[in-house]
């Protein structure tokens, strides 16, 4: 089954706009911008932003919402709002097997349409609902495709890169990296859609309960996928979302082992406020160590007893890791805490009498920073 096309929308759309003779768009149910056409100029605040920003406001999807289009197999009809510079409309919902999928809007800039008419358009806007059941369907059975390509089972993994090479969407030894989207405080992922329609075809998405997972081919850069997919976030007014980004793969059905660096890459990004909003595997330096064996292994490995003593002194574990973190600058040190140097010295010294390191010794340093930095990712 094949993805419905860009220009079969707005074939429809034009030809809803020709036959009300009025300004239509077509929306998807979550208010996203599928296709418009302006036949008569009509034109309002409503319809320029829509246009403009590709999506309607959570206010405007709520104050139409409230007329019952989502439930509606009929046109609805709602007012105008001269206050906020608002034409009166017609919604017609885009249906298909008694399931709404979109809308498509006719601006009443003149006299009221006629009911007549707007029967007849109704025919034209379940094909739109039509295509965007269509479109549902091939997103979901790409997303199980994706699944099935992160499965650890490595035949899994193959039969499903065979199968996504086969469709067209990307080539088997086409270069692929995988992103992971978390929030910031791990919860459940909210129930509200990527907006697919303005990522690259070639970009699938596969949600989780806690997180979606993006497989993006080469040329495509991942850095930038994940620089977009946030924006479409941050339209939803959802700013506390992390990506973490995987390395390269040359081999599709390599791609789990890209989706394991993304998730590790989150996973420091929520611990260390510097890998936000976006954590990539090869900028994570020593953070890397999470790979390297079960988290309570790691703990005993680096976070040692000396390092346990200062955790219960967090101004100081503070202290510590920012003077490390700049190389013992005691200058850069004191600016970037807001303190008196002589305030660090002290500081400073308090920290070698809790520990028992020196931190002259380079070995003695090594070991502090690494227990610091690590600390907040394995307990």
């Amino acid at each position: 089954m094949a993805t419905p096309t860009t220009d079969q929308f707005q074939d429809l759309v034009d030809g809803i706009s020709r036959l009300a003779d009025a300004s239509a768009t077509l929306e998807d149910r979550d208010f996203n911008l599928v296709a418009f056409a302006s036949q008569s100029g009509g034109l309002d605040v409503i319809r320029q932003r829509s246009i403009l920003q590709r999506r309607s406001s959570p206010e405007v999807r709520a104050w139409f919402e409230g007329f019952g289009i989502a439930r509606s197999d009929r046109p609805v009809r709602t007012p105008a709002d001269p206050e906020h510079g608002v034409l009166p409309r017609v919604c017609l919902p885009a249906r298909w097997n008694g399931v709404t999928y979109g809308y498509v809007w006719l601006l009443e800039s003149g006299a009221p349409l006629d009911d007549e008419l707007l029967n007849g358009a109704m025919h034209e806007a379940s094909r739109a609902g039509a295509l965007l059941a269509q479109q549902a369907r091939v997103r979901e059975r790409m997303e199980d495709r994706l699944q099935n390509l992160l499965s650890p089972e490595r035949a899994v993994a193959e039969e499903a890169a065979e199968e996504i090479a086969a469709l067209g969407l990307v080539e088997r030894d086409r270069r692929v990296a995988v992103m992971v989207l978390e929030t910031v405080r791990g919860e459940d992922w909210p129930s509200v859609p990527l907006n697919l329609w303005r990522l690259p075809r070639s970009v699938l998405a596969a949600a989780e309960m806690d997180h979606i997972s993006l497989l993006v081919p080469e040329p495509h850069s991942a850095a930038d996928i994940g620089n977009r997919a946030l924006e479409l976030y941050r339209e939803r007014h959802m700013a506390d979302v992390i990506v973490g980004i995987g390395s390269p793969r040359d081999d599709l059905a390599e791609a789990r082992a890209s989706w394991r660096e993304a998730r590790l890459a989150v996973r420091v990004g929520r611990a260390v406020p510097a890998f936000r909003p976006t954590a990539a595997w090869s900028d994570l330096g020593i953070y890397r160590l999470l790979a390297c064996g079960p988290q309570r292994e790691l703990r005993d490995a680096v976070v040692d007893p000396a390092v346990r003593l200062l955790t219960r002194e967090p101004e100081l574990l503070h202290t510590a890791k920012t003077y490390l973190d700049h190389a013992g600058s005691a200058q850069h040190t004191a600016a970037a805490l807001s303190i008196h140097r002589q305030t660090l010295y002290h500081r400073l010294e308090k920290i070698e009498r809790i520990t028992g390191l020196d931190l002259s010794d380079g070995r003695d340093r090594l070991r502090l920073h690494l227990g610091v930095s690590m600390a907040p990712l394995v307990g």
